[in-house]
């Protein structure tokens, strides 16, 4: 019996030493567990501390598209103010420029503003006028090209009141010439001032009213006999001469327009009178344009349809000069004043 007793002790206590080992890695598992889950950033616990900034973001702003940037307000820097609140200069007629510097070329916008910002040009009155000058070309200068210098003979005539072909009308100074049937070219020479030198040395300047018919010669003038007078005696007849083109100092100080006998609203000829230069080309403003009229060999310019009759005319002399003038109203047999004149050349 004794022997029993004995044996019962020795049993439990190895089953207590079984037991205790796995309590105590229960235990110690228990206490890892426990620290890993008191680390930071384990998803643990009922803090915001573990939340990644960008979550935090997102949540507050769920309006803002990933990978937008950041509003022109954030970076002033990027837009001056002077660019983006300014108002176009006002020279500038187009839409401004989106550059950061829309107003460093003021002169691009004023040498090529809008067409909406452009005014149409008035039409010139009778004392306002504008001209416009354009180089010359052989084809306006015709047979009498300015610097050419042209020979023949010099004969003479009674010019009597010194009126002729040209149709001026009298003339209060009789330095004038016909100028032969060639080179009046029909009438393109009237008006024309030239220079005649003679072979004995004298000169003189004579202005072209008239047409010497043939048989006169190309190169030949035909001067009135107080023209000649001032070369030679009447009684030698012909004279040797050279002449040439001038632009003179002494002409009227402004050009006059005269409506022809007869001129009404549809028909008129028109005439200029009093031009420093030959004139090369009249032209009338119709509903179409600027049209150029036909020359008669009595130097008046004809509208036979009545076209631009009364509305704003355009001289251009053989230089190439245009002067355009309006307010001058059919009234025929009146020669009015322009207020201006071709340039001297």
């Amino acid at each position: 019996m004794r022997a029993m007793k004995h044996a019962a002790p020795q049993s439990n206590n190895r089953r207590g030493l079984v037991m205790g080992i796995p309590l105590a890695l229960v235990a110690v598992g228990v206490l890892v567990c426990l620290a890993f889950a008191l680390l930071p950033g384990s998803g643990g616990g009922g803090t915001d501390a573990g939340v990644p900034a960008a979550a935090s973001v997102a949540a507050t702003e769920p309006s803002t598209p990933p990978g937008s940037t950041a509003p022109a307000a954030a970076t002033p820097s990027a837009a001056p103010p002077s660019v983006t609140t300014s108002p176009p200069p006002p020279s500038a007629t187009g839409t401004p420029s989106p550059s950061a510097t829309p107003t460093s070329r003021p002169s691009a916008a004023t040498a090529t503003p809008s067409p909406s910002a452009t005014p149409a040009t008035p039409s010139p009155s009778a004392a306002t006028t504008s001209t416009r000058t354009a180089p010359a070309t052989a084809s306006l200068a015709g047979r009498i090209k300015p610097g050419a210098s042209y020979q023949g003979v010099a004969t003479s005539y009674d010019a009597t009141d010194g009126n002729g072909a040209c149709s001026f009308g009298p003339s209060g100074d009789l330095m004038i010439a016909a100028m032969n049937h060639t080179d009046y070219e029909s009438s393109k020479a009237c008006g024309a001032s030239v220079l005649v030198r003679a072979a004995n040395g004298a000169s003189i300047t004579v202005r072209v009213v008239n047409e010497c018919p043939l048989p006169c010669a190309p190169g030949q003038l035909d001067l009135s006999h107080e023209a000649f007078a001032k070369l030679a005696e009447l009684s030698v007849g012909r004279l040797p001469i050279t002449w040439t083109l001038l632009s003179p100092g002494t002409a009227p100080d402004t050009m006059s327009i005269r409506y022809k006998t007869g001129s009404t609203q549809w028909w008129c000829g028109i005439q200029a009178i009093g031009h420093r230069n030959p004139v090369a080309a009249l032209e009338v403003r119709t509903a179409d344009g600027w049209r150029q009229l036909s020359r008669t060999d009595y130097n008046y310019f004809l509208s036979p349809d009545g076209s631009g009759c009364g509305g704003p005319i355009r001289v251009t002399d053989v230089y190439g000069e245009q002067l355009t003038v309006d307010g001058i109203t059919v009234k025929p047999d009146a020669a009015q004043p322009t207020r201006v004149q071709f340039a001297r050349h």
